[in-house]
């Protein structure tokens, strides 16, 4: 596969959320391998999701440093990662020199590119794509689907992990702690409506410099990837692997930790007739 030079497409209805500002922050926290969330949850179970032959293509979706990518590469899929930040596919592109034997026909393709415009990729193209934590980053969601869908090879998969918008949602979600029953809880104030929240990086700092996060409810997911024809067949709910070990509300911590997930995923099949339209919330 060689595909043209991509450009990225930033439309006026749409909030540019590259990541561009925040890559040395955002480098910093996940590193080369990810972070310990991603080693010891994300990453095994995205890969137990994929289920699909060696040497399959893989498109990863808002890449950042290229870490599942070479993950992907490690495990003999062959990966291509777009990411609309210059600094971070820069990072990744470097990163290559990790894989052994380098270079080889798995090394990792990296384009500067928009989620929202995937049309110097081919069509019908990729047994897989992956949309990592990244997915609540990005504005407006029928272009991201309905560009990954098109480069989707017939019955191909999308996965998607995100912090799980129920109980993940941001300014609007918080643990409490119940006196009574000596429980740990967690407080939901808002959750149907969508909007978007700004994101401090460098926190600490104080630069100034932010990025966004769009809350958005499960029905806004599932019609919007309906519309782009592709179903739902697979849905999990992760907690986190943390355990409280000391103090008085431990046990109370850990039963909340194993009941409230942290985060969510799902996983959708391409189908190849065109599907009525569903209307979406949000």
């Amino acid at each position: 596969m060689k595909p043209r030079k991509s450009r990225i497409e930033n439309r006026k209805s749409q909030i540019p959320t590259a990541w561009t500002a925040a890559a040395d922050w955002y480098d910093n926290l996940v590193g080369d391998e990810g972070s310990e969330f991603h080693q010891k949850i994300i990453f095994p179970n995205t890969l137990r999701l994929l289920q699909l032959p060696h040497n399959s293509p893989i498109l990863d979706v808002a890449c950042g440093q290229g870490v599942f990518c070479r993950i992907l590469a490690h495990h003999s899929y062959r990966p291509t990662g777009i990411d609309a930040s210059p600094d971070l596919i820069k990072l990744a592109r470097a990163r290559n020199s990790s894989l052994t034997p380098n270079p080889s026909p798995l090394t990792p393709n990296y384009f500067i590119a928009d989620a929202r415009n995937l049309s110097f990729l081919p069509e019908n193209h990729f047994a897989a794509a992956t949309c990592i934590l990244a997915i609540q980053n990005i504005d407006k969601l029928p272009p991201v689907f309905e560009s990954i869908s098109r480069v989707l090879a017939p019955n191909g998969r999308l996965i998607l992990v995100m912090m799980h918008p129920c109980f993940r949602n941001p300014k609007y979600t918080s643990w409490g702690w119940d006196d009574q029953t000596q429980t740990q809880f967690r407080r939901v104030d808002r959750y149907l409506l969508p909007r978007k929240e700004p994101i401090v990086t460098h926190p600490g700092q104080k630069t100034g410099e932010y990025t966004w996060t769009f809350h958005r409810p499960l029905q806004t997911y599932v019609k919007s990837l309906r519309n782009a024809n592709l179903l739902l067949d697979a849905l999990e709910e992760w907690p986190s692997h943390k355990t409280s070990t000391s103090g008085p509300r431990a046990p109370a911590e850990n039963t909340a930790r194993n009941e409230i997930p942290l985060f969510l995923t799902l996983r959708a099949v391409k189908v190849q007739s065109a599907l009525p339209p569903a209307h979406s919330a949000g």
